[in-house]
């Protein structure tokens, strides 16, 4: 499966527009985590923890919007745009959220 961000795949021909798809997943960040997280930020470094549980998430939510494009029939996925937004939960927990979505497409 073909995934772009832009509205064209050069050297491609789209044949048919099969229609938005997109894909959704929320990982909560634990307590632990948090806390080297901020250890981390204090001291000017990068937060680890953080970017492996961003990886994963925008994985999972690029592999849902790749699921719900092949059951349409498609081959590619255009015009995909990438969202992230921290959540703040009760008691000062937090979740992060990527949200993917873009034009499924038959290429030949």
């Amino acid at each position: 499966m073909l995934i772009t961000t832009t509205p064209t795949i050069e050297g491609k021909r789209i044949v048919k527009y099969l229609g938005l798809v997109n894909g959704e997943s929320i990982i909560g960040a634990n307590l632990f985590r948090d806390f080297l997280a901020s250890i981390t930020d204090i001291i000017g470094g990068r937060s680890k923890a953080y970017e492996d549980a961003l990886v994963a998430t925008r994985k999972a939510a690029i592999d849902e919007m790749i699921e719900f494009a092949q059951e349409k029939g498609a081959n590619a996925v255009i015009g995909v745009d990438i969202d992230y937004e921290t959540i703040t939960i009760n008691k000062g927990g937090t979740m992060m959220m990527v949200s993917v979505a873009g034009t499924a497409v038959r290429i030949e």
